[in-house]
């Protein structure tokens, strides 16, 4: 079964009939901004709610992430994960088709909102691992922006994340390349004093997530473990700042940061920190010996598929 919003498609032949995760009546809200709101007026809307959610997921920093990345309009794009659409937009404004894949129907139904102008753009319901059966081996790019940590939740196995992508490049095109965007457990905001970003929880990353079975990030050399073990050979580490959610800055090991560039990253937007140090005399410290691309607080690494 199909719905239509404006030119976007919603396919439903995996979606169970109700939404597994739900953020409750914030969501409400956020589907009317979507729907009354032009997309070059999100910011304004931003700066007067003053509400977590609402920056989360309408501030068009949010694409500062990806707008950037030099997409051509025969590329084909699945975007697993998708939400709300902070990212697919931005893609699609490059790219020649933008298929997402989302859990939640309250939560496509804003994207298909914020997006229905668009004849580039639909999206699947369900869990990835029912969709993807469907999906072809055909993309150029898939992007997982804030998802993989979700890997658990995606993938049925005793190595949710190694099966996650193993899963995942079978769906790419020979060449194709993978997107993906997460969290640095070893961030140095989560030594300064910011909370873990899914559970709120100090320090529980950098003890390696002893009471938490669900989410997880990952250190560099982790992710690059888990990479290799799923058959990947080449892959590229750009280092956005203050992270991936909000990107301000995006480095790469081409461009790291020069000692006085990092100054004053003290807020944490979604909930309260405390500052046990001067976070920016830190990384200056870690910029003289060659660690930031350790400590960056999060991750874009752009993995090639292989396979040509």
């Amino acid at each position: 079964m199909t719905e239509k919003i404006g030119n976007v498609s919603l396919v439903l032949d995996d979606y169970p009939g109700r939404d597994i995760y739900s953020d409750g009546e914030i969501e409400d809200e956020l589907l009317e901004i979507a729907k009354t709101t032009a997309p070059d007026q999100f910011d304004r809307v931003v700066a007067e709610k003053k509400n977590w959610a609402v920056m989360y997921h309408f501030s068009t920093i949010r694409t500062n992430i990806l707008s950037w990345y030099p997409f051509k309009k025969t590329d084909s794009v699945l975007e697993i994960g998708s939400g709300c659409g902070a990212i697919t937009g931005a893609v699609a404004e490059k790219a020649g088709h933008v298929t997402c894949v989302d859990l939640s129907k309250k939560r496509s139904m804003v994207n298909a909102y914020r997006n229905r102008d668009r004849d580039n753009v639909e999206i699947l319901l369900g869990n990835f691992q029912d969709v993807e059966k469907k999906l072809p081996a055909s993309y150029d790019y898939i992007t997982l922006i804030g998802v993989f940590e979700y890997g658990r939740g995606y993938i049925s196995s005793d190595t949710p994340y190694l099966d996650f992508l193993k899963i995942i490049r079978r769906h790419l095109k020979p060449g194709g390349k993978i997107l993906l965007a997460i969290e640095n457990r070893l961030g140095m905001k989560y030594w300064a004093g910011c909370t873990e970003d899914h559970s709120g929880v100090l320090f529980e990353g950098i003890e390696g997530y002893p009471d938490n079975d669900r989410v997880r990030t990952f250190s560099k050399p982790e992710l690059e473990k888990i990479m290799h073990l799923a058959g990947f050979e080449s892959w590229k580490f750009y280092y956005p700042y203050p992270d991936y959610k909000f990107p301000m800055a995006i480095y790469s090991d081409e461009y790291l940061p020069k000692k006085g560039d990092i100054r004053g990253n003290v807020l944490n937007f979604d909930r309260a920190r405390v500052n046990l140090f001067d976070e920016s005399k830190a990384i200056d410290a870690m910029v003289d010996d060659g660690l930031f691309p350790l400590y960056s607080n999060s991750f874009l690494v752009v993995i090639d598929g292989g396979r040509t």
